[in-house]
């Protein structure tokens, strides 16, 4: 039930309204890791943080809901009883919403060979 099975949108425009959506609930440092020569696990992998726990869970909400209105549906969403690591499983897009700590303590961008944004790379 990838993306791409399941409705017209391409995984590229499906990650553009996620983008869309963080954008405007005000995600921190975007990292989007294009997996299609890397990985067959997802074609993209979102990276961004948030400044708290409920910010968070607002913005998986929102993806959530976004990519619902356009007849999408999430495989999975984990880790919103803590909510420090969120997981949003779209098929083809896996979204990972961190507090910045967290995604400095995974390091996710290092393994996947991008660079971090300038602001993650201040942070202690």
């Amino acid at each position: 039930m990838d993306i791409k099975h399941t409705s017209s949108l391409t995984p590229d425009l499906v990650c553009e309204k996620v983008k869309t959506i963080i954008e405007d609930h005000k995600g921190l440092d975007l990292v989007v890791v294009d997996l299609k020569e890397k990985s067959s696990i997802a074609d993209y992998m979102m990276i961004v943080s948030g400044t708290s726990n409920r910010h968070l869970v607002g913005m998986a909400g929102a993806i959530v809901e976004g990519i619902a209105k356009s007849g999408l549906r999430a495989r999975s969403v984990e880790g919103l009883t803590l909510a420090d690591w969120v997981l949003i499983d779209l098929g083809d897009i896996i979204v990972h919403l961190f507090r910045p700590e967290i995604r400095t303590f995974y390091d996710l961008e290092k393994m996947w060979g991008v660079v971090l944004p300038v602001s993650q790379l201040e942070v202690v």
